[in-house]
């Protein structure tokens, strides 16, 4: 379960880029500001996941 939840993670990270970007590069502030609310979510659904790694072993 802990690989299914590492890897939400990072796939939410890589979307939450991808619409920042498409967001600046077309000048949609409020599109690049949910990417960065995207991103933001999977770096701490990451973190959860390291913090739980590390009291396991």
């Amino acid at each position: 379960m802990a690989k299914e939840e590492k890897a939400r993670a990072k796939a939410q990270q890589a979307k939450g880029k991808v619409q920042k970007e498409a967001g600046r590069a077309v000048g949609n502030e409020r599109m690049a500001a949910k990417g960065r609310a995207k991103q933001a979510e999977g770096d701490s659904r990451q973190a959860k996941e390291k913090t739980k790694d590390t009291f396991r072993g």
